[in-house]
């Protein structure tokens, strides 16, 4: 890697699921990872191993499944983080360590309670004891656009003294504008010279997470951290793909600052950010830069006028630079085969082992029974729940519903477990309530709804629903649940059901 290519650090599995409702399962993490990688992403930040134990087990399968990417874990400068993340990455073809500690007054005075002395002690002293087990080792100045630039600088000084090879210079709170993130950068990198990379990590509490990581790329910093979908706590974290994006269509302005770019396959995009969305339930804006709905549409007869003489006047990327291809040439029904469905798989950017295509496959044909026209979002639809499916527990066999204005709402329904199927029916008031307290009934388990969600995967009346819900069962951490079916209530079924299967699995695992 040259010193002009910009390291790409992805947080989504870490910054990214602290947004409200973001919570993955393991499948879920490591089908995401495995996209990040892909996507060729440099690190990947699979989570805090101290934090839980959920998290801890994350970050040790997603280690042991991804090869090429650098897998890191969070850290407080603290021993017992240490020696988790050091535990959880123990299988990592490629590991870095990332610590963390305040430095801005407030924080320092408020949450700390430490004088800077003992903060730079305490910094000092961490990235020593982590030497021993991390050669790559990262380090965070928390709040360091509201710290003093001239306390930045002992600590930087003392942190690559102490062995750290990243120093993270993060907008915690979102406060700075570009031009101020651009002159600290500065200060810090005619400082530092060469002896570390200096990152950026700005938050979008102002709308200016983006533009505040270029002006720090501009002034010397060298990683950018961001997330898919600008996903994150608040109003989210840094888009990846519009930093790459940016980098990749204005290359006239960077090639003036030594060829900056950065080593992301950017035709993985579009599917890294539809794998987020899917498993978070989080779906971008449609106006969203580079992966929104209508970011390569045109309604203006102007704009569509421009478009068909040179589309070069009204885009300036073009669609398939991001992976989005939308090829209905090959159209597919109840009686296309294996073959015609495999190289539609392949013209949709997808490459799928033989067994995950013969149950994508065998999904698709089902689907065809019940509707006339199946087009790429089913399909891509179907690839991304196979993706990040989760082993079955409880699997749905038969869920029927009866619905009246006036009178009672009752569901009943048939669910397996291990061979055996049980059967049970619930009135409650409405249908989904009537679908989700038969489920209770016949599993055993009661949970509590906390969101609930419904939209159309394609378009026309028999396209399919996709339901994603949020559940907490036994008062446990919540998992979300996702369901799609051409009837919305079936897809409510097995939506809480996978959800019921994510709770069953995180348990198991924590043991």
């Amino acid at each position: 890697m040259t010193k002009n290519t910009i390291t790409i650090f992805d947080t989504t599995l870490r910054d990214g699921e602290q947004s409200p409702g973001a919570s993955m399962n393991i499948e879920e993490k490591i089908a995401v990872a495995l996209q990040l990688e892909r996507l060729n992403v440099d690190v990947i930040e699979a989570g805090f191993a101290a934090s839980s134990k959920g998290d801890f087990e994350s970050i040790k399968e997603i280690a042991k499944n991804v090869r090429n990417s650098s897998i890191c874990s969070l850290s407080r400068c603290v021993e017992s983080d240490i020696l988790a993340a050091h535990n959880a990455l123990k299988d990592a073809h490629k590991k870095r360590l990332h610590l963390f500690l305040a430095t801005s007054p407030i924080h320092m005075e408020y949450k700390l309670k430490k004088t800077p002395t003992q903060v730079l002690e305490l910094a000092q002293q961490s990235i020593q004891r982590a030497r021993e087990f991390f050669d790559d080792i990262q380090f965070s100045c928390e709040d360091a656009c509201r710290s003093e630039i001239s306390f930045l600088k002992e600590v930087a000084h003392a942190a690559i003294e102490a062995g750290a090879k990243t120093l993270n210079m993060p907008d915690t709170v979102g406060y700075r504008l570009p031009h101020e993130i651009g002159e600290i950068i500065k200060e810090l990198s005619d400082f530092i010279k060469d002896k570390a990379v200096i990152s950026v990590h700005c938050h979008n509490d102002l709308g200016l997470a983006v533009a505040n990581s270029i002006y720090g790329v501009i002034n010397g910093a060298r990683q950018v951290e961001c997330t898919i979908n600008g996903l994150g706590e608040r109003a989210g974290n840094c888009a990846l793909e519009e930093v790459v994006m940016i980098l990749k269509t204005r290359k006239d302005v960077f090639d003036k600052y030594g060829g900056l770019d950065s080593k992301i396959n950017t035709r993985e995009i579009y599917k890294a950010s539809k794998l987020v969305a899917e498993v978070t339930g989080i779906r971008p804006q449609p106006n969203k830069a580079i992966v929104g709905k209508n970011a390569f549409s045109h309604e203006s007869g102007i704009h569509q006028d421009g478009i068909l003489k040179h589309r070069e006047t009204y885009e300036i990327m073009q669609p398939s630079d991001i992976g989005l291809v939308n090829n209905e040439n090959l159209v597919l029904g109840k009686h296309s085969g294996r073959a015609a469905f495999r190289d539609k798989i392949t013209s949709l950017g997808y490459e799928l082992d033989s067994n995950t295509l013969d149950n994508v496959f065998e999904r698709f044909k089902i689907l065809c029974d019940s509707k006339k026209v199946v087009y790429d979002e089913d399909i891509l639809a179907l690839i991304t729940e196979s993706n990040a499916s989760v082993p079955q527990v409880f699997s749905l066999i038969s869920c029927q519903c009866s619905s009246t204005s006036n009178g009672l709402n009752v569901a009943a329904l048939s669910v397996a477990r291990d061979g055996e199927v049980r059967s049970d029916c619930a009135i409650g008031n409405g249908s989904v309530d009537s679908i989700l307290k038969a489920i209770e009934r016949v599993c055993e388990i009661s949970g509590r709804l906390l969101d609930y969600k419904v939209e159309s995967v394609s378009r026309g009346k028999d396209a399919m629903a996709n339901v994603v819900l949020k559940v907490s069962f036994n008062d446990s951490r919540a998992v979300i649940g996702h369901g799609k079916d051409l009837d919305t209530l079936l897809a409510t079924a097995k939506a809480y059901i996978n959800a019921l299967n994510s709770y069953l699995r995180m348990e198991k695992f924590l043991g």
